[in-house]
């Protein structure tokens, strides 16, 4: 565990996190010394590294420094209103946590069990870009499905404002600006019409209420500014745009979606498959051949996803049928920006 937990330091530090690397890497040791970490982690030791163990702990403590819980960690965290402190391995950053891991163990422990739900927006420029391939193919009224859904935010993502110089999409007045979204071959030109919003996923998150945005916000990295605007901006949209989030498990969505005539329909999700085991991938599988299977020229089914390759990034992949058209179109980190799309998708 001790190794995890560096390993996601460096993770952070790669995505642009040197506040959680550094508190990280201060974590580890403190759980070989048996201290504040140790009590914690008590029982989770032989977590694999897929179940993002540390940042289940730090989303807890972060949730403490944005509810005026832990003020002296608040004072650290630019979320909360406080300023970084990554110099010199963020000595008293990690002395702040230590003591709020410490002083609230019990509340800490009660987020272990649970997988974070950042419900990443950056991921949206994935989503945007394959659903504009998609009408590329055929100009249909888009019914969109997402698993692993989390709060939904990613939903709305055609209300996304993408700009720059590989393309843009949407008006510039949208609370979601995801600045440097797009690199290399614009996705192809036209309008999106999303007709239908659903999702499901295990513990769905109410975002338009103060504990759903409270969650979301708590895993997002208290440094990472950007961040936490798109955050904000998407519970903005939420409140705004309704969308249809239930309580189930993928194979349960799979098994109410319906293809219709005159539509798109398309399945969609991101960073979600490392958290199923072996029988829940088949059963997703079982139920996007099952969708393949009764597309037709009327009624067209897409299958679009953001995962990670152990090749390394996350591919953007997309199948359509009637045809089992599969191809990359691109590639982006977990999360999600920027998407560096193909010149010509390649196809499987």
């Amino acid at each position: 565990m001790a190794a995890i937990l560096r390993q996601q330091g460096n993770a952070c530090r790669e995505l642009g996190s040197p506040l959680y690397a550094d508190l990280l890497a201060q974590a580890a040791g403190d759980l070989l010394s048996d201290g504040p970490v140790a009590g914690v982690l008590d029982g989770y030791l032989t977590q694999p590294v897929s179940s993002v163990l540390p940042l289940r702990m730090l989303g807890a403590a972060h949730a403490l420094a944005l509810t005026g819980q832990a003020p002296e960690l608040a004072a650290f965290y630019p979320s909360a209103g406080g300023t970084a402190d990554p110099g010199a391995g963020g000595e008293r950053a990690w002395a702040a946590l230590r003591r709020t891991l410490r002083e609230h163990c019990s509340s800490i422990r009660e987020w272990l069990p649970r997988p974070p739900q950042t419900n990443e927006v950056g991921r949206g420029a994935a989503l945007v870009g394959g659903l504009r391939h998609i009408m590329a193919e055929a100009s249909l009224p888009i019914l969109l499905v997402e698993v692993g859904a989390s709060a939904g935010l990613n939903l709305r993502a055609d209300y996304f404002h993408v700009p720059g110089p590989s393309g843009h999409h949407a008006d510039a007045s949208s609370p979601v600006m995801l600045a440097g979204g797009w690199e290399g071959t614009a996705p192809p030109e036209g309008r999106i019409e999303v007709a239908a919003r659903t999702g499901g996923d295990l513990d769905p998150i109410d975002p338009t209420t103060p504990a759903g945005a409270l969650t979301l916000t708590a895993y997002v990295w208290p440094d990472q500014r950007y961040r936490l605007e798109r955050l904000r901006g998407a519970l903005t949209l939420a409140r705004a745009i309704p969308a249809d989030l239930r309580r189930e498990s993928a194979t349960a969505t799979l098994a109410r979606t319906a293809l219709a005539e005159g539509s798109w329909t398309v399945l969609w999700h991101s960073i979600f498959r490392q958290y199923l085991d072996q029988g829940q991938r088949a059963e997703l599988a079982a139920g996007v051949e099952a969708l393949a299977a009764a597309a037709t020229e009327s009624a067209p089914f897409a299958y679009l996803y953001l995962e990670q390759s152990r090749a390394g990034g996350c591919p953007v992949t997309l199948t359509t049928w009637p045809g089992s058209r599969q191809r990359v179109l691109g590639v982006a980190p977990p999360h999600g920006i920027p998407v560096t799309w193909a010149p010509r998708p390649a196809f499987g």
